[in-house]
């Protein structure tokens, strides 16, 4: 019998959340619709998982057993999908890098290019996803390294090396009581609502919440965002304030926003990541040798690395005009 494993993931959702509503909500469908997939797996397997009630969905026997199987089931579908996905793209000396908002700064663009220096004949492919995905696809193997905020979700399944810190700033609509101020203790913002990542970015969302930085005041969620656009106009629109990077400010400049330095809140990491699974070549070595060179440079070190770029086309160009002379 085949199943897709798309009804399967359903179930799994339902069988940890034990409602179909939060079920849904995670995994971005309508209740309606859910139910539905529910009942054809039922249906397709000839057996009765859940047992509906006004408090839930309990598993039966049978659905309690095929939950006890089913993640490991779907985790290793995973892992060979992924395995099979980095074969091609290494076949085609692609190497995919995912990202959320804006990866490793203004650093990012260098790090390609010292990659490119290294590996001449490979290609990065940029991704980026939305905050749905803290790890930019690399659980879904739509990614074969990535740069990412840490901490996030899954982190420990995977291998990571911190690239970059900075402070956490917040993100106020111009016309906020706190714009004029010139940096904002944390204190001050327990009260206001914030905009947050979806449910399925996990604990990810209580980070930037700062969930446990409130000396016990309660989170209130003014509005939803999943990509940087959602949440620069739920931001600019007084749907909520938010914490953010403090290189935010730099990449998403809007007249009907502010951004100002938070104190009392801890600050922020930037770092590579890749799967901790079989290695999928040198490639992705030099990709992190390159990620761990260009940050550990600092900008002087930046400068230099650009300076000997420069020099070297410099050189390129003085021995082809010596060809072309005929002095060579």
């Amino acid at each position: 019998m085949d199943i897709d494993t798309r009804l399967l993931r359903y179930f799994n959702a339902v069988a940890e959340e034990g409602n179909l509503t939060r079920a849904a909500q995670r995994l971005f469908i309508a209740q309606p619709s859910l139910t539905k997939q529910i009942k054809q797996l039922e249906s397709n397997l000839g057996l009765e998982l859940f047992v509906r009630s006004r408090s839930g969905m309990e598993l039966t026997p049978a659905g309690r057993a095929l939950a006890d199987e089913v993640l490991e089931l779907l985790r290793g579908w995973d892992r060979s999908l992924r395995c099979a996905r980095r074969a091609a793209t290494t076949s085609a000396r692609v190497l995919r890098v995912g990202f959320v908002a804006s990866a490793a700064n203004e650093k990012t663009q260098e790090i390609i290019a010292e990659f490119t220096r290294r590996r001449p004949d490979w290609r990065v492919e940029l991704r980026q996803t939305e905050w749905s995905d803290p790890t930019a696809g690399l659980v879904t193997g739509d990614a074969d390294a990535a740069l990412l905020r840490l901490p996030f979700p899954g982190q420990q399944e995977l291998h990571v090396r911190i690239l970059l810190t900075e402070p956490r700033w917040i993100a106020l609509p111009a016309g906020h009581r706190l714009a004029a101020h010139a940096e904002v203790p944390f204190s001050e913002l327990y009260d206001e609502p914030f905009v947050a990542t979806p449910e399925a970015s996990g604990w990810w969302r209580e980070y930037w919440l700062a969930a446990e930085e409130r000396e016990g005041h309660p989170v209130r969620i003014g509005a939803i965002a999943h990509n940087p656009d959602e949440w620069l106009n739920a931001v600019a629109h007084g749907r909520g304030v938010s914490l953010t990077p403090e290189a935010t400010a730099r990449f998403y400049q809007r007249p009907d926003l502010v951004y100002r330095p938070v104190t009392g809140v801890s600050p922020s990491q930037v770092g590579v990541a890749w799967p901790r699974e079989a290695h999928p070549g040198p490639h992705l070595d030099d990709f992190v040798a390159a990620c761990l060179a260009v940050c550990a440079a600092g900008p002087a070190g930046a400068q230099a690395h650009r300076a000997r770029g420069t020099e070297r086309r410099r050189g390129a160009t003085e021995l082809s005009r010596r060809i072309r002379a005929g002095n060579v």
